[in-house]
């Protein structure tokens, strides 16, 4: 589950810039739209970005991919003469002439504890790491490892099974990434790294993808077509069954639809509307994160769907007693109302002159209790909006 997710001076946010799924306690609506772990602190389910074109709050989706990246490939590639995660991945504020180090941290709860971890980097080397652990049950957070551009320092833990490889570990490599290569006796390294993994993260673009499709829809279709079946009906697609063929060089998938006589007939799937292709797949990821209690992370996510698909979509991950979370960018207002959602869970992304992007909550503004959201929002109130100006088209002389 996550709990934080920190960046510093990655693309458009050059300042610390935190999102914080913690829910706050002096709030009292909408109870079912809140994660409880049994510990004091209860965490939001679902948690909707708002920002104008080019914000930058599509950046937080690509900081997050940047992160899991660098995390999965920091150990590949160091003697090929390709280059580095870190070189590939570092991608400061632009807008400034020195280049300076770059930082990510994560917070998630996962089982019984708390782990806290991140690292500053810049192209050349990682600069500080840093993972410890909190017990949620005794609430004593105990240090896993260190890290400077000096020496790497263990905790109690796990230093005699690592400290003889501390020498090995090159400058341009995580030491979780190098101890999750690693067979260990303890399983530290590999639940951290897993555990930020499972955080899905979905462009927004995601629907032009057909190798989504054909990776996940035909064990979609045979383990959970029931299922696919019914949310077609639910958000009302016409769609009556889906099916798939499989030859040695392609794949293809169908629909069906029943005609007015009750004959079936057959299309092929991408001849349906992308707002229907994008609910396919959105099935897809919402059930993988909420069965797997997962962080689900989708840009644009309002992008080709109805308000009242895109609400749907949303209350899929209030149903039940999964933990799985739904972060999302959008400009669709119609669900910014304090019937739908808490005030904890509404942030907004706003970019100055310079070039500064800035994220912030409704938390942090003075809200009246007969405020309206959305007509606030649009009044500029709270950021986040597009500064427009006058703009005239003129015929050619």
């Amino acid at each position: 589950m996550l709990v934080q997710f920190m960046l510093k001076n990655v693309l458009s946010f050059k300042e610390e810039t935190i999102l914080d799924m913690t829910a706050i306690n002096a709030y009292k609506e909408h109870e079912c739209n809140l994660i409880d772990n049994g510990s004091k602190e209860k965490f939001i389910k679902v948690a909707a970005i708002y920002g104008a074109n080019a914000s930058g709050k599509s950046n937080l989706n690509i900081a997050m991919r940047f992160f899991q990246t660098i995390i999965t490939e920091s150990l590949n590639n160091v003697e090929d003469g390709s280059l580095t995660a870190i070189e590939e991945y570092y991608a400061p504020f632009s807008f400034e002439e020195n280049e300076e180090n770059s930082e990510f941290q994560i917070v998630e709860i996962l089982d019984d504890f708390e782990y806290r971890y991140g690292f500053e980097y810049n192209a050349e080397c990682i600069v500080t790491e840093w993972l410890y652990r909190k017990n949620l049950k005794t609430n004593r957070t105990a240090i896993i490892f260190e890290r400077t551009t000096e020496v790497v320092k263990f905790g109690a833990s796990v230093r005699k099974e690592c400290e003889v490889y501390k020498e090995q570990i090159p400058v341009e490599t995580l030491v979780l990434s190098f101890f999750y290569k690693l067979r260990l006796k303890t399983d530290i390294f590999k639940r951290v790294y897993m555990g930020i993994m499972d955080t899905l993260i979905v462009p927004a673009d995601f629907c032009e993808d057909t190798r989504v499709l054909e990776t996940f829809l035909p064990e979609t279709i045979a383990n959970e077509k029931e299922n696919l079946k019914q949310f077609l009906t639910s958000i009302d697609s016409g769609i009556k069954d889906i099916d798939y063929e499989e030859s040695e060089k392609e794949i293809r998938f169908f629909t069906f639809h029943e005609g007015k006589n009750g004959e079936r007939h057959s299309l092929n799937l991408f001849w349906e509307s992308e707002g229907t292709i994008k609910s396919i797949l959105l099935f897809i990821y919402a059930r993988m994160a909420i069965l797997n209690h997962r962080s689900l992370f989708v840009d644009e996510l309002n992008v080709k769907l109805h308000p009242l698909l895109l609400k749907f979509i949303v209350d899929l991950f209030y149903e039940g007693n999964s933990s799985a979370q739904l972060i999302y960018t959008t400009h669709d207002t119609t669900l910014m109302d304090k019937k739908f959602f808490r005030r904890d869970q509404i942030w907004f992304v706003q970019k100055d002159e310079y070039g500064y992007s800035e994220l912030s909550a409704l938390s942090d503004f003075r809200v009246r209790s007969d405020a309206s959201f959305e007509k606030d929002y649009l009044a500029g109130v709270y950021g986040g909006i597009p500064y427009l100006k006058e703009f005239e088209i003129r015929e050619g002389e």
